[in-house]
């Protein structure tokens, strides 16, 4: 295994927080992430539940900016073009990026890229873990209490699509805490569970490591004796994992069904996301409560040295190479989403001025449009 205890450059700068919190929510990271980000072209999307907000982390020169927006409990988020849905505590939030609003915003001439709300799908507190978009556009959804994957319907809370075999029945006991969705041609093929169990809350039993990776398609067990795993992803040719409860990440042998950890990090990783030769994963401090005592990482470091916030992990050697650490208020991170081709995008969910008054047409309706109300780039907006 390749450890990388401290990253490459280990001093730390502050970076630049724009919204206004109490308590204040600051961050440091090492010199190098910012040029990082502007090399990539690309910003991140980082959720923590346990603070209740969204973190925009965009490249501004020499340090990080990072933007903060309220929601309830974040979770899962996923990415598709130009769509993005947030899951919170009881519902599902899709957002669009429409660039011509960037025009509206302060300061003029920074942003690149605009995320509206269009819809909001209550499903109730069903703990939405991590979520992806699908084939024809369907969004699945891990449903973490009702210990299945499900889609949305229009005329229900969700759809209930897929469960363990092992789970005989469908109710909100968190059977199995089901909570990682990995991806292949547009459908599920992985899930992560930190149990192969089928009783109330039974993971908890055994969740230093009764964790288990799945193949959707067939149903069996790939990997088991995992710690809290999360966050399964195919990439590269791959299948990528988080064992969280030891704060590593590595990758399933195909040959062997083991786990290859190639780097331990400072934190219980869950949240992944990839660019290039980098993953980008999530650490949480993990506070000190009955789910997390126990566990190789709560052993290994003490509530002090763990924590909070990215890391950016080369993928070839499994060093550590950039870190953004969140100093005050924020203890866990659940999801990161890198946002490719937008290096200072904003997402508003409650600015009400702007959104009365920014509208989205069908490409279609705008030749009926006045012509003095047509946005200049077009895409629809007015």
């Amino acid at each position: 295994m390749t450890t990388a205890a401290s990253p490459v450059e280990p001093a730390l700068e502050s970076t630049q927080p724009v919204a206004e919190d109490s308590p204040p929510l600051m961050a440091v990271h090492t010199p190098n992430f910012p040029s990082l980000l502007r090399q990539l072209g690309a910003s991140l999307l980082v959720t923590t539940y346990q603070a209740g907000k969204l973190v925009v982390v965009r490249d501004e020169g020499d340090h990080l900016n990072t933007h903060f927006r309220a929601f309830q409990s974040p979770m899962g988020m996923a990415l598709a073009g130009d769509r993005l849905a947030v899951g919170t505590k009881i519902q599902v939030w899709e957002f669009v990026d429409v660039p011509a609003v960037t025009a509206k915003l302060e300061p003029p001439g920074r942003h690149d890229a605009c995320f509206l709300p269009r819809s909001s799908h209550v499903t109730g507190n069903i703990q939405i873990h991590e979520m992806a978009w699908g084939a024809g556009n369907e969004l699945w959804v891990v449903n973490t209490r009702f210990s299945c994957l499900c889609t949305l319907d229009g005329s229900a809370s969700f759809a209930p699509r897929w469960r363990p075999p092992f789970v005989s029945a469908l109710d909100p006991t968190d059977r199995c805490h089901l909570n990682g969705l990995g991806m292949v041609d547009g459908r599920p093929r992985y899930v992560t569970a930190l149990g192969e169990t089928d009783t109330p809350a039974g993971w908890r039993a055994d969740r230093a490591g009764g964790g288990i990776v799945m193949d959707v398609a067939s149903g069996e067990v790939i990997t088991r004796g995992l710690s809290m795993p999360h966050s399964p992803r195919w990439y590269g040719g791959r299948l990528w994992v988080c064992e969280s409860g030891a704060g590593t990440f590595g990758y399933i042998d195909p040959n062997t069904g083991k786990y290859v950890p190639i780097a331990e990090v400072p934190g219980f990783t869950r949240g992944v996301d990839f660019a290039g030769n980098l993953a980008f994963v999530g650490l949480s401090q993990v506070r000190e409560s009955a789910v997390f005592s126990g566990i190789a990482i709560t052993e290994r470091l003490t509530a002090e040295e763990r924590t909070c916030g990215v890391c950016a992990i080369d993928l070839r050697s499994g060093r550590l190479v950039a870190l953004l650490r969140f100093e005050t208020a924020v203890q866990e991170v659940f999801a990161v989403t890198v946002l490719p081709g937008r290096r200072f995008p904003e997402l508003i969910n409650d600015d009400e001025s702007l959104l009365e008054n920014s509208f989205t047409v069908p490409d279609a309706a705008l030749a009926d449009v006045s012509a003095a109300l047509r946005a200049p780039a077009g895409n629809g907006h007015v």
